[in-house]
């Protein structure tokens, strides 16, 4: 059987055994507590990752989980979750052997991703000194971490997130990053509104 026709017979029978659910008996059908961003990787689905049921998470997922701030896509995303949804979490899960830092971290080319990648190139960047300490497999675990710490401050810079701050004190920002080795999810960064910002990306006029 074609590969693709085994996913249209899967949803059939998903749906079929879903049927008699109306979206008032799934939990947060109507308003998801998260957002998640994270990697494009098959083998990180937020939903199997979390438990989490169908309604709990919004989710964006891009490689390596980034937030760029001229990306678009994720900005819109951003916007409905934050300013539309209102979401009181907003979470970045990296995971370790991530295919998008090892090939930012090879120096080879990589066609259109290098453009993309070079975001996880400017972190290595700032951190050379301390990731040059390690051996290769440890500087790859540490840049993973590292890159998540970056795309939660990229999130606290963000418009929307400090006119939601302003406003209703929300949401709360999440760096997380998974092992697939031992499938836990360990919590690396949080900031609140109440963390206190670079002046330089404390934005003002938000009303």
């Amino acid at each position: 059987m074609d590969s693709w026709k085994r996913l249209l017979l899967e949803n059939k029978a998903w749906a079929q055994d879903k049927a008699s659910h109306t979206a008032e008996d799934r939990p947060g059908a109507d308003k998801p507590e998260f957002l998640w961003i994270g990697c494009s990787d098959a083998r990180v689905p937020a939903e199997r990752l979390t438990g989490a049921s169908s309604g709990e998470l919004f989710v964006h997922r891009n490689v390596a989980n980034l937030v760029v701030h001229t990306d678009v896509n994720l900005l819109a995303v951003l916007e409905c979750a934050v300013g539309h949804i209102g979401v009181e979490h907003v979470v970045v899960c990296g995971h370790y052997e991530c295919l998008g830092i090892r090939a930012a971290q090879s120096r080879e080319t990589h066609g259109m991703m290098d453009a993309w990648l070079n975001h996880v190139k400017d972190t290595w960047r700032a951190h050379k000194d301390e990731l040059d300490l390690h051996d290769e497999a440890a500087a790859h675990r540490r840049l993973v971490e590292l890159n998540v710490m970056q795309q939660v401050r990229n999130l606290a810079r963000t418009t929307v997130v400090q006119r939601a701050w302003k406003s209703a004190k929300r949401p709360t920002l999440h760096g997380w990053v998974y092992d697939p080795h031992d499938f836990l999810i360990r919590p690396l960064v949080r900031v609140d509104a109440d963390t206190p910002l670079d002046a330089v990306h404390q934005l003002t006029s938000l009303d």
